[in-house]
């Protein structure tokens, strides 16, 4: 999955494991690697069963030339115990410099820790799942699924 399906893509409630900044060829900027959990499929509660289940992949969300970056993310002045962040949603818009070249700039709202976020700029961005589905009633996978 690439820039291009943007708009296809949602990662509502997907937990992020952990993320990775690798430098970049040209010395200016660098990639961003998110491990996250994609929920593939969102498979509503049936009659006999009251819960949704989901259908979830360990993957690496990679947003390539990144620069600019600000990650804002507080732990402390949560009440709750220290879990995985998890993406309330991405969000991204058009920027065209004076000289014609154009990226976007991107912006992760975290729903959790709450007013939590990763913004940058990055021409593009691409998606790998990296392991088998599982269908699950949770929303994120026990490390054991996770393992490639």
């Amino acid at each position: 999955m690439t820039s291009d399906r943007f708009e296809d893509l949602s990662w509502h409630d997907n937990a992020i494991h952990a993320f990775r900044i690798t430098e970049g060829d040209d010395g200016c900027s660098g990639n961003l690697i998110l491990d996250i959990d994609y929920i593939l499929e969102w498979i509503s509660p049936s009659a006999q069963a009251g819960n949704f289940s989901f259908v979830v992949s360990p993957a690496d969300l990679v947003f390539l030339q990144v620069t600019n970056l600000v990650i804002s993310i507080d732990y402390a002045s949560s009440s709750s115990a220290f879990q995985p962040m998890t993406i309330d949603e991405i969000s991204r818009e058009v920027v065209t410099y004076p000289n014609g070249y154009s990226e976007f700039a991107w912006k992760i709202e975290l729903n959790w820790p709450e007013e939590s976020f990763i913004s940058f700029r990055s021409p593009r961005m691409s998606q790998a799942l990296r392991g088998t589905s599982v269908r699950s009633t949770s929303q994120s996978l026990m490390p054991s699924q996770r393992a490639a």
